[in-house]
This record gives structure tokens, C-alpha cells and sequence, in this order.
């Protein structure tokens, strides 16, 4: 073998050594978990009663109940991350962390990205307004300022439905959205029902009157593409879960109402 042959040799093993560092998985799987001990959840930073910060101090709500929960069944320490609506999908992709539970959405869009989990709570979007409002369809937002979070599934079913004559005003979070409705910024608020619940709750002298629902969009469980085990378990939990009514309580707790039944992805 001559001195360029040996040199082609080295190049080719050197090209086959990168490719397949390349093409190696970096996220975690269960397994991964399970040996390093610890899983990373990401849960809404500001989206009562998902989650949000407490007066304690530490974050609270549904989802980050669950996080524990799913934490607590594996056995290991949970690294719980708050996190935005626009995070939800890139923090997944670029294995910051191994599970979203973020109130979140599932639409063919986001599959193209994601895998999502068997549903594991209740939600629907609707538009909220004062009860002088006659507001009983998409059509009668005309000439009204609809308020709501701009990127969430809301802002992408709504845009598609209403005139030129509704004027949509998008916030950066579902903090602003809210706070924009009651300062009277926005006439209508466009959210997710247990968010107008909140509100209604914390602010008894309020209006907030439900007019109709956008869709129905049950919360599942955000995994990335290629963890299958970990797809298959936390599906199981939820099944598990959702039988012996521990999610059931959870619901009544946070959301002041009982878990309907689940629809499967």
C-alpha cells in the first residue's frame, strides 16, 4: 500500500468517525434518565393554574404538579425550568430539556417537530368579554379590540376566522393579555377557560363573561422525536394516572372542576 493510499484511508475513516458522531442522538432517553438520575420538565412560567410563581416563592399550579408526579414514578430528582409559550418546542429540539408540560396544544404543525403524549388535561379556547357585550360568534368581533397572546393556538385559529374589521392586538406573554384586558385596553380577551376562571376569581367585580368557544384543545405532553421509551411511559402514567384518579384530583384542585374524559393522540 502506497503513502496516498494509506492517507485516502485515514481521510475516509476520519469522514465515517465524524458521520456518525453526527448522526448520534444527544437527547435523552428513559434510559438516560433513569442512569443520570435526573429529568428536566419545562412548565409555564406565567399561565395560573398551569403554573406560576406562588407566594411561597416556588412555582405552583396543574402542570407542575404533574412534573413532580412523573419525577416522583421514576424514581429521580426533578430539574423543573419555567418557560414561555415560544420556548416550548425549541428548548425540546435542543435537548434543554427531556419533557415540555406547558398547557400545550398538539396540531400537525408542531408534530412535524414533536411528539406528543396521550392528552393529560382538560382545555378549551374561547373569547371572554363583559356581559353588556353581544358577542355570540367569530363574526360579532367586528369593530370590537380583541386581546390575546400572540404565537399560542388561539392567535393561529382566531387570525384565520375574523374580518379586517376586528382589530387583534397581540401580547409578547398571557400576563400582558390579561392585564391589558382588565386595565380595558382590549374589549375582548381571547384565552383558554381555566385562564378567564383565574381571573374572574381573582378579580370578583370583573366581567368576564364566556361568549363562545374557539375549539377544544386538550394539553399534552411534549417529548422529542426519537425517545420512544420515554413516549411509551409517560403515556403510561397518564393511563395509570387517569384511572386510580390522582389526575382527577389534581383538576379539582387547580381548575375547580372534575377531569372529563381524555381523548387519546
Amino acid at each position: 500500500m502506497t503513502v496516498t493510499d494509506k492517507l485516502k484511508g485515514l481521510v475516509t475513516a476520519a469522514a465515517l468517525a465524524a458521520a456518525t458522531m453526527t448522526a448520534a442522538p444527544a437527547a435523552a432517553d428513559l434510559s438516560d434518565i433513569l442512569s443520570e438520575g435526573t429529568i428536566s420538565i419545562g412548565v409555564p412560567e406565567d399561565f395560573p393554574p398551569f403554573g406560576s410563581l406562588g407566594a411561597s416563592g416556588e412555582y405552583e399550579g396543574y402542570d407542575v404538579s404533574v412534573a413532580n408526579m412523573i419525577a416522583e414514578a421514576m424514581g429521580v430528582e426533578l430539574d423543573l425550568v419555567p418557560i414561555s409559550s415560544d420556548q416550548r418546542i425549541p428548548y425540546l429540539e435542543t435537548d434543554r430539556l427531556d419533557l415540555v408540560i406547558s398547557s400545550m396544544g398538539a396540531n400537525p404543525e408542531r408534530a412535524k417537530s414533536i411528539w406528543f403524549s396521550s392528552a393529560y388535561a382538560p382545555f378549551y379556547s374561547g373569547a371572554f368579554a363583559s356581559d353588556d357585550k353581544e358577542i355570540s360568534s367569530v363574526d360579532d368581533l367586528a369593530g370590537y379590540s380583541v386581546g390575546l397572546t400572540g404565537g399560542t393556538l388561539e392567535d393561529l385559529a382566531l387570525t384565520d376566522m375574523v374580518s379586517d374589521e376586528t382589530e387583534i392586538i397581540r401580547f409578547g406573554d398571557n400576563a400582558a393579555t390579561l392585564a391589558a384586558y382588565v386595565s380595558g385596553q382590549v374589549d375582548v380577551l381571547v384565552t383558554g377557560n381555566v385562564v378567564a376562571a383565574s381571573l374572574s376569581e381573582s378579580n370578583p367585580d370583573l366581567s368576564v363573561d364566556t361568549k363562545f368557544i374557539l375549539r377544544d384543545s386538550p394539553c399534552f405532553i411534549g417529548i422529542k422525536q426519537g425517545n420512544a421509551d420515554l413516549l411509551r411511559w409517560v403515556n403510561v402514567f397518564i393511563l395509570t394516572n387517569t384511572l386510580n384518579g390522582e389526575l382527577n384530583t389534581l383538576s379539582e384542585e387547580w381548575f375547580g372542576q372534575p377531569l372529563p374524559p381524555l381523548p387519546t393522540l
